[in-house]
Parts: C-alpha cells; sequence; structure tokens
C-alpha cells in the first residue's frame, strides 16, 4: 500500500493506530475465507484500515438469502449465481485504491493443501465447521512465525470468534492511551522512596506500570532512569529503595512520565481450547454464565452439523430437544459448567431454532471486533483477545415459544435471514417504521447500512426514514464513512448516504435533508409535530451539544432515542426510552478542566498549553483581527475617524484597525520582515519582559521561590538563520500575512535563499521594558479591552493620519477561518512553529506535527471497526424499540477494542419525583393543560388545582414571567388577564411549554413537570 501517499485519507486513524502500526499493516496480506454477511463486514473494515493485500475466498454463489446481510451483493448478482467472492470484489475494492483485493473460488477442506497460506501473516476464516477450523489452525501454527489464526461465525441471534496469535506474540502498547505525564512535589527517602504529585492531581498510574522522571532537582539519580511502580493512592505512589547515598535530598521540581512497555503473550491452539477450559469473555453483566452456555452451544451445533449433515430445522421443537441433549453431553465429557443447575437449555433451543437465519447487525458487531484483532494480530498494537467472544441477542426472539412456527419459515426473499430470527410480524413492523437520523457520518453510514439490510422504513409498508446532515464529505472521510467515495468530495453527506442506502435496498424510503438540527430550525423544520410524527430517533452526532438537544427534543416529545457515539477504540451505546430509561442529560459528561488565562498566557507548563496560545494567536491575528479591520472601516471613512479620534471620541476596534492599517505589506519580502519581527515579539521580548517583571530569584510572600514547578521560567530565543524551526515560523506568518492581505507569490518566495536575503535587511526592533502588568492569579479570567484614554484615541489617529499619507486607501482584508485537513494553506505549519517555538522558549518538550494537529484541530480520533462494532449493537437496540421489550431486555454499552473490554448492561431506570400531595412524575411526564380563547390567567391556575391538586406559585414561559407574585402587585392584576395575551405564541403551534413550580404549606416550593397549555 502507498502508505505516506495517502495520510490525508487516514489522518483520523493515525491518532489510534500510530505510524509504525500502519506501516506494518501496509506491508502485511490477509486472507478472508467465507463472505457472506460476516465475513464481508470484516473484509470491509480491514480495507478501509488499509493493508498490503486483502484475498477473500468463498466457494459459494449468491443467493437471495445473502441479500439480507451482505451489503456488497446485489439482484443482479443472484439472477446470474455469480461467486460472492467475484460479485463482491469491485465493491469491496473501491473502498480504498491502496489495498490490493483480490479473490478465490477454490474449494477449501479438511483434505486442501495448504502451503498457499504461507504469503498471509493473517487467516480469518468464517462459515466453517470445527474440523476444518482445527486443520487451518494447527497449520497456521506450524509456521515460523506463526500465522496468526481467526475464527468466527453467526448463527440466528447467536455469534463467538475465536484468536490464536500463537507462542511468544509481543503486544508493543496494550491499551493505546497517551503515556501519562503528573508534576510532582516531593520524593521522600526511603525504602521504598515515596513520590507524592503536585498539588493533589490525580497520577493516573497503576501497580505495575513502568514510569522515568525529568526536571527533578536535588534527587537527580531519577532523571532518565526507569523503575516500576507500586500505588499507594491517586496521589502516591512508590518507586525503589532510595535511601542509598546516590539519591540525594529532594530540592524541588520533576515529572513523573509513564513508559510504555511490550509484553508477549501465549496462546492455546483451537484444539487445547476446545479439549478442555475455554478462556472466556463476558460481555453482558445481565447474563454472567451465558459465555460458557453459548460456548457448550456453539460445540454441540458443530457436532448436530457434522452428525446430520444439515443445520437444525427452522423453529424446530424436535431438533432443538436433540441439540440440547448434544450439549449436555458435550458439558459432561469437557466439565465446562460443574453446576449443571446453571445450563440454560432455553438458549440452545433459541440457538436451534435461528441457526440457519443471521441477524446482520451481530454481522456488523462482530466483523468490527474480528477486524480489530486481525490488525492487533498484524501490528501488536492493543491487547488481543483471549480468547473466546460469545454473545447472543435473544431479547428480539419471542419470549414464548410461538406455537405457529410458519410465520418464522424462510420465503427465499432478502428478508429470510432476519425472518427466522424475528418472524414476519417483526419483519412487518421494522418494515412501517418511522425513523429520524441525525448525522450522516462514520456512525451514520454504518447505521444506513444496518437499517437497510433489516428492511426498516419500506415505501410499499408506509415507513419512512428522514436523515439529516449539514456538511460536506471530505477526503479524510473516506478512511471510516464507507457509503462515500473519491468522486463524492465535496458533495453533502446526507443524500450521497441516502443513495448509497437505497441502493442496499432499493425499497427503503428515504428523505435526506441538509439541515442542522439546533433551536434555529425548530420552528419550522423540525417541529414537535415532526418529533412526534416518528417512532424513534437515532443519534449519529460527534459533539455535546448536540447530543443534549436531541436528548431534550425527545424528552419533550417522549420519543425514544438510540444514543451512541465513538472515540478511538472506546465507543458507548445508550437507550433511551419514554417513561422506562433516565435520558441522556440525566448523567453528566466528564467537564475538561479549564486551563487559567494566566498559564496559557505567561507561564505554559506542557505542550498542550503552548498549542493552545498558538492556536490563539492564529485565531487573534487571521481572523479576528481582519475582520475587526473590515468592520471599522466599513462603518467609518478615514477622515471621520480622525476626527472622532482626534476629538477625544472613541470608535470600536479603533486602535486595533488603526495598528493594521499603519502596516499594510505591498510585497512578499515585507510579509517575510514582518514575520521576523513578530518572531522577536513572540520568543525574545515576551522571554525578557516576564524575566523582567519576576526576575529569577523572584520570592512569593511566603518566601518561596516564584519560578518553581510547574512554572517554568523563559529563556529568550535567539533568531538563528540556519534553524529551520525559526525559519518556519517566518515562512508560516508571511504566508497567512500575504493571504489576508491578498497578494500573490510562488514557491520561490518561500526558498532559503529569498528568505534570508529579505532577513539580512529586516532591522528588529531591540527590546524596551514595559511597566504592564501580568496576572499571576490562576482564578482571574481573561481582561476585558479597556477604553481608551484621551491620549491612546490621538496616537490611533495620528497613526491613521499617518497610514492615510502611504496608502490613501485601505482595502477589505481576508480573515482567515481555520482548516486543518489543507496542508497548503499554512495554518497548521503557522500553529506547529509557534507552538514549539514557545515550547523552546519555556524548556518543555517539543511535539511533533501529527500531535501538534491534533490538539490544534480538535480531531476526534476515529476507527472504522469501533464504529462498526457500535453500530451492530445500535441497530440490536432498534429491533427491540420496534419490539417494545422491557426495560430489563434493552442494553446499554461500553466497549473498549484496544483492551479488549466488552460491558453490556440494562438502561438506568428513570428516577421518579414525589411531590408533597403525593403525586408522582418522572422527566418523562408533562401536564396537559387545555384552554380556550376566554380562558384567564386565573382560570389556567384553578385547573391546575382541579386536575392535579397543587397550588401554583410561578409561571414562567422561557425566560418570560408570566406569573411571579412576589414581583409585586403588577403581577396578582393579571389574574383576569387573558392567558392569549401573557404568554408569547409561536405562529403555527396550538401550544405553549411553560415552567410551574407550586406552594407547599411550611417548605420551599416544588417544582412539577413542564405544563403543556392548548390554548
Amino acid at each position: 500500500m502507498q502508505l505516506f501517499a495517502s495520510w490525508c485519507v487516514f489522518s483520523r486513524q493515525r491518532y489510534v493506530l500510530g505510524d509504525k502500526a500502519m506501516q506494518r499493516m501496509a506491508e502485511s496480506n490477509i486472507f478472508i475465507s467465507g463472505v457472506g454477511g460476516i465475513g464481508i463486514e470484516i473484509a470491509k473494515n480491514i480495507v478501509l484500515a488499509g493493508v498490503k493485500l486483502v484475498t477473500i475466498h468463498d466457494d459459494h454463489v449468491a443467493t437471495e438469502f445473502d441479500l439480507g446481510t451482505q451489503f456488497f451483493l446485489r439482484s443482479d448478482d443472484v439472477i446470474n449465481s455469480r461467486n460472492r467472492a467475484v460479485a463482491s470484489v469491485g465493491r469491496l475494492a473501491e473502498l480504498n485504491p491502496y489495498v490490493d483485493v483480490k479473490t478465490s473460488s477454490a474449494i477449501l477442506t479438511i483434505d486442501s493443501a495448504l502451503e498457499f497460506l504461507d504469503q498471509y501473516q493473517c487467516v480469518v476464516l468464517s462459515e466453517k465447521p470445527l474440523s476444518l477450523l482445527m486443520r487451518v489452525n494447527e497449520y497456521c501454527r506450524s509456521k515460523n512465525p506463526p500465522i496468526k489464526f481467526i475464527a468466527v461465525d453467526v448463527r440466528g441471534v447467536f455469534c463467538w470468534c475465536f484468536s490464536d496469535f500463537g507462542e511468544d506474540f509481543e503486544v508493543v502498547d496494550s491499551n493505546g492511551e497517551e503515556p501519562r505525564e503528573v508534576f510532582i512535589s516531593d520524593v521522600r527517602k526511603g525504602n521504598p522512596g515515596i513520590v507524592t504529585t503536585l498539588e493533589n492531581k490525580i497520577h493516573g498510574f497503576q501497580s505495575g506500570d513502568v514510569v522515568t522522571f525529568k526536571e527533578v532537582k536535588g534527587m537527580t539519580a531519577l532523571n532518565g532512569k526507569e523503575f516500576q511502580i507500586e500505588v499507594i493512592s491517586p496521589y502516591i505512589f512508590s518507586i525503589c529503595d532510595t535511601t542509598g547515598d546516590e539519591f540525594l535530598a529532594y530540592e524541588g521540581g520533576g515529572l513523573a512520565l509513564q513508559v510504555k512497555t511490550s509484553k508477549c503473550l501465549n496462546f492455546r491452539s483451537l484444539q487445547a481450547e476446545l479439549c478442555r477450559s475455554p478462556s472466556l469473555v463476558v460481555t453482558d453483566l445481565t447474563k454472567f454464565n451465558s459465555p460458557a452456555v453459548l460456548h457448550l452451544g456453539m460445540l454441540a451445533l458443530d457436532r448436530f452439523h457434522e452428525l446430520r449433515g444439515v443445520m437444525p430445522k427452522v423453529w424446530d421443537a424436535l431438533d432443538a430437544n436433540d441439540l440440547v441433549s448434544i450439549a449436555k453431553k458435550i458439558n459432561q465429557e469437557l466439565k465446562i459448567v460443574d453446576d449443571e443447575g446453571l445450563l440454560d437449555e432455553d438458549s440452545w433451543r433459541h440457538l436451534s431454532f435461528t441457526a440457519q437465519g443471521c441477524l446482520a447487525p451481530l454481522c456488523a458487531f462482530m466483523g468490527g471486533v474480528v477486524a480489530q484483532e486481525a490488525l492487533k494480530a498484524l501490528t501488536g498494537k492493543f491487547s488481543p483477545l483471549s480468547q473466546w467472544l460469545h454473545l447472543d441477542a435473544r431479547e428480539v426472539l419471542p419470549k414464548d415459544v410461538p406455537t405457529d412456527v410458519q410465520p418464522f419459515q424462510p420465503r427465499r426473499d432478502r428478508y429470510d435471514a432476519l425472518r427466522i430470527c424475528v418472524g414476519e410480524e417483526m419483519c412487518r413492523k421494522l418494515a412501517e417504521i418511522k425513523l429520524f437520523m441525525v448525522g450522516c457520518g462514520a456512525i451514520g453510514c454504518e447505521l444506513l447500512k444496518n437499517f437497510s439490510l433489516l428492511g426498516c422504513c419500506q415505501s410499499a409498508s408506509g415507513g419512512k426514514m428522514t436523515i439529516t446532515d449539514n456538511d460536506l464529505i471530505e477526503k479524510s472521510n473516506l478512511n471510516r464513512q464507507f457509503l462515500f467515495r473519491p468522486e463524492h468530495i465535496r458533495q453533502p453527506k446526507s443524500t450521497t448516504a441516502a443513495s448509497a442506502a437505497a441502493d442496499i435496498n432499493p425499497s427503503l424510503n428515504i428523505d435526506a435533508h441538509q439541515h442542522k438540527v439546533c433551536a434555529q430550525t425548530e420552528s419550522a423544520m423540525y417541529t414537535d409535530q415532526f418529533f412526534e410524527g416518528n417512532d424513534v430517533i437515532v443519534n449519529a452526532l460527534d459533539n455535546l451539544e448536540a447530543r443534549r438537544y436531541m436528548d431534550s427534543r425527545c424528552v419533550t416529545n417522549q420519543r425514544p432515542l438510540l444514543e451512541s457515539g465513538t472515540l478511538g477504540p472506546k465507543g458507548h451505546v445508550q437507550v433511551i426510552i419514554p417513561f422506562l430509561t433516565e435520558s441522556y442529560a440525566s448523567q453528566n459528561d466528564p467537564v475538561d478542566e479549564d486551563v487559567p488565562f494566566c498559564t496559557l498566557h505567561s507561564f505554559p507548563a506542557v505542550i498542550d498549553h503552548c498549542i493552545e496560545w498558538a492556536r490563539d494567536k492564529f485565531e487573534t491575528f487571521f481572523a479576528q483581527k481582519p475582520t475587526l479591520y473590515n468592520k471599522f472601516f466599513a462603518a467609518h471613512s478615514a477622515s471621520d475617524a480622525i476626527s472622532n479620534l482626534t476629538n477625544g471620541i472613541p470608535l470600536e476596534n479603533a486602535e486595533s484597525a488603526s495598528k493594521m492599517a499603519a502596516f499594510l505589506p505591498e510585497s512578499m519580502e515585507c510579509c517575510i520582515a514582518a514575520g521576523r519581527i513578530k518572531f522577536e515579539k513572540f520568543f525574545n521580548h515576551r522571554a525578557k519582559q516576564l524575566l523582567h517583571a519576576f526576575p529569577l530569584d523572584t520570592r512569593m510572600k511566603d518566601g518561596s521561590l516564584f519560578w518553581q514547578s510547574p512554572k517554568r521560567p523563559p529563556v529568550p530565543v535567539e533568531f538563528q538563520p540556519t534553524n529551520a524551526l525559526h525559519l518556519q515560523f517566518v515562512q508560516a506568518f508571511a504566508h497567512l500575512f500575504a493571504d489576508m492581505h491578498r497578494l500573490k507569490f510562488s514557491p520561490e518566495d518561500f526558498s532559503d535563499e529569498k528568505i534570508l536575503r529579505v532577513l539580512s535587511k529586516v532591522t528588529v526592533p531591540k527590546f524596551e521594558p514595559k511597566n504592564k502588568r501580568i496576572e499571576i492569579d490562576e482564578s482571574a479570567k481573561k481582561p476585558e479591552e479597556e477604553e481608551l484614554s484621551g491620549d491612546e484615541l490621538r496616537i490611533a489617529a495620528n497613526r491613521l493620519r499617518q497610514a492615510v499619507k502611504k496608502y490613501r486607501e485601505f482595502p477589505s482584508l481576508v480573515s482567515a477561518t481555520f482548516e486543518k485537513d489543507d496542508d497548503s494553506n499554512g495554518h497548521i505549519d503557522f500553529i506547529v512553529a509557534t507552538s514549539n517555538l514557545r515550547a523552546t522558549m519555556y524548556g518543555i518538550e517539543t511535539a511533533d506535527r501529527l500531535k501538534i494537529k491534533r490538539i490544534a484541530g480538535r480531531i476526534v480520533p476515529a476507527i472504522a471497526t469501533t464504529t462498526a462494532a457500535v453500530a451492530g449493537l445500535v441497530s440490536v437496540e432498534l429491533i427491540k424499540v420496534v419490539k417494545k421489550v422491557q426495560l430489563e431486555d434493552f442494553r446499554n454499552a461500553f466497549l473498549n477494542l484496544a483492551l479488549p473490554m466488552f460491558v453490556l448492561s440494562e438502561p438506568g431506570p428513570v428516577s421518579k419525583t414525589v411531590l408533597s400531595n403525593g403525586v408522582e412524575f418522572s422527566l418523562w411526564d408533562r401536564w396537559e393543560i387545555h384552554g380556550t380563547s376566554k380562558t384567564t390567567l386565573k382560570d389556567f391556575i384553578h385547573t391546575i388545582k382541579v386536575q392535579y391538586n397543587v397550588d401554583a406559585s410561578m409561571i414562567v414561559q422561557g425566560v418570560k414571567m408570566i406569573y411571579v407574585p412576589i414581583m409585586g402587585p403588577s403581577h396578582m392584576k393579571r389574574l383576569p388577564q387573558l392567558m392569549t395575551s401573557l404568554v408569547k405564541i409561536t405562529s403555527g403551534k396550538p401550544y405553549v411549554d411553560l415552567v410551574v413550580t407550586y406552594s407547599v404549606p411550611g417548605k420551599e416550593d416544588e417544582m412539577g413537570p413542564p405544563v403543556r397549555y392548548y390554548l
């Protein structure tokens, strides 16, 4: 794979996997056998991730059944009896032009020669009997190094996978997290030595971690050495014996940095795992014993097929009883479950009933998991699965075995795989639903694929899917948002995704919008009536603000909401059901700790502070200032501005505009000179001013040194024309400055020769100390701009007067909009150079371009595998919403594919509030009052009293106070007034939502649920 030519496509993935892992992937070959629903999901995710070669192998022809799970097959492939691999390879290869995708349709049996596998580093097999899996696994283990082996299958509403990466498999990064770094305040000598963090900051380490130290004063023997630690508390950990003479007394400063260490794992073969207690991962906290039971079911199903040559008949009780007997016999042989009372025979029966079917969302989930395991096999990045994973979705099945099983029988159409699992009635309900999905990015694309395969929202059944996304497709989207292709770049995501989904299932009735769902579209587009007209709402969003808004709209309109999200290898799913569960807002999201203004402005401690400062400088100089300049000269002529300022009349933005007008560059030479002068101001004069205000021996009131950890004294940076970083800053500043002033330039203008020639003629102002106050209070906010004094107004007027003489006119400037993914615009160049120069000035370790771009661009790391797994789980929950299952059958989920960890649990139940009069309500409730055009405020209050036995003490609509008696007699006079004259009425909306509090004798007022008043 041409890896380095494709960095833009893989930019979000790089932040998760790293360059070393991606380089290994680019040199690796994978063999995938079985291109049904699960096989194509795995292949799709691996091709998106980017390896050298993927060979998809299959010896089956496409059938109508496959159309319900295999999204790269079409009806034409079925009609022409095409091999599934051959029919899929074209669409699969389109996902990533840097991956070589080949096919094989050779028959693979237990007697086949396997030498062809030697060219592959990883082999993934699906839809295969255990006998063949053991044969291939044995061959893979015999190689040196061993070929990594993964087996997977989805049967009905059950799925499983197994991995074997051989002996001594090296994991180079077990969790993918950034190494933690913490300032320390003390190291106590002893055996062991005790380390305390600064100001009780949580270190986040675990016992057994390895850390190293730097910048420690006194006990300098710690610096640069590695120590294994034991955690004593969240703020204290121990290291080695520090009583030796080489460990001098600790004097201050220092940081402890986590060191990533590799580890070796040993895997057991498939045969060994099948002959004794298997290594099982628990996924569902409500089914703790389920993995062992499902494992026995998998073994019994394989033996059933081996004995009879077929899978159990669909929803056949006799075959199900036989499978149960086989499972019990296997358990007696292997002793997998010691307590026979824990054997769940119903789960085995459900496996037998549905084994010929296939639930497409489970293919999506397991496809994400297995693809990530395959990438781990190639790279050693993240911890591999150990070694079995089983999952089921039995909650979508009927509670009781139906007496009439005919609705579950195949009809030779694309919905047979689903019908066998859930029956014809559920297929019909899915086809009839009206669904609104917000967001058509990575999760949105996966969900659209899943919904299409499930036959949701079909035109013929009266169903409808509405989707919306106001974004356009970018090149960096192509690595995860698999419905998009290079030719779709700059096209709307929603309409493109809708077209691709309809191609998967032409029966889909989909309406694509390009609107943002927010308060501004609430009255005309996404009204209460719109929400109420949908059966379920689905979030596919990437920011908290939008999630909270959608949550509030669903609570207000009492609509089910399926919420999900990803962050690198981590993902979550939350099911929000009216009157059953808590809402998204019921739990508080972690709040990012604000960095004090003085830290960012004058006392950075870590590289993140430097990057934030650089981003702020970009916005200030190249976005805000030109915008204010344009506004100033759009509102004032130069002569009027000079006159007003001379006469002491303040004008908004006068100082900033006059300074910019005083220097309007006319050539690239001027821009380069400006960059050199700005370098001196930013990285030399600022340091000198700080040291002038706070010399190195400055002490605080308590006698302690001012410059002590985490404060770092700056060192003025002396410009060196031979220093690449110094030149990069000048080049980047000149680039942006020229763009701002609409100056044309060529690459030659930025050649080292030309820049050095210009710099040799630049006169750099000398440093002059100022009596400017420097903020050191960490609680202080960024100061507001003060009004200019009379002298300052006259200085601004004089600047403008000189500028008029020099330039005559003041053309508008171009305000930059920060764009992180266009490397030609100079934005990231400026921030990288500025961040690292500031870090150098303060003695902070610099960062590479990739890290700076992620932090400055607030990029959310993302990989296709997590997205696929999360979307699969969301789609399972959609079936449950349509089925209207009980609370205990829904599942929230948190997963981390890096560990790997899967936690499925029952959603939190909605909490209830009880008023003093005994009336109970939850966040989902609202009280409704119906009035007329003659209803007065007094009537409204009386109706509330009659209907709910409460006395209203305050009535508010939004920020408008309708009735607040404590405000005085004027509010009491409103009682006889008509409600229509007191409330704010929205055109076309027959009601208003009010907040009402109620008086309780001898107690504080209580607040009930929202009150919807119908006019």
